[in-house]
């Protein structure tokens, strides 16, 4: 399952402000590099993850509850069998959109209860690889 090119296009577009869950200070990770990337593109990134206080630079919250402003998308660097967990933290946070990256896929029934609460949601998709290939900045 991979979420359609209009949608993905459509959040990249609309959405300013990022919490990426599972953040790393570790370069190898993915979770880092496209964090990364999406800083130098102008998005506003804020790392999630406990085991850190700070990633890139910025404050890492422990849990999206901890977080204190408004995020747009919650991308999730998490394994699928605990993504659908942090699913249902982005729907009560009041997010816009979840993004499962690639090789991550939340429980359907997690991705309806985002769906039905209003949120967009894309699966499988990276926005390191997205942003290039649909908006065409490299």
């Amino acid at each position: 399952m991979r979420t359609d090119d209009a949608t993905a296009r459509r959040v990249l577009t609309d959405s300013r402000c990022w919490a990426v869950v599972g953040a790393s200070n570790d370069p190898w990770r993915s979770s880092h590099s496209v964090a990364a990337f999406l800083l130098e593109r102008g998005y506003d990134v804020i790392p999630v993850n406990p085991s850190y206080d700070t990633v890139l630079g910025l404050r890492c919250y422990p849990r999206l509850a901890d977080v204190p402003r408004p995020v747009d998308v919650v991308d999730l660097f998490r394994r699928s069998e605990d993504a659908g967990a942090h699913v249902d933290e982005a729907v009560a946070i009041g997010a816009k959109a979840v993004w499962a990256q690639l090789g991550v896929f939340p429980d359907e029934a997690a991705l309806e209860r985002a769906r039905a609460a209003g949120l967009t949601v894309v699966v499988n998709r990276c926005p390191a690889q997205d942003i290039p290939a649909l908006l065409g900045a490299a």
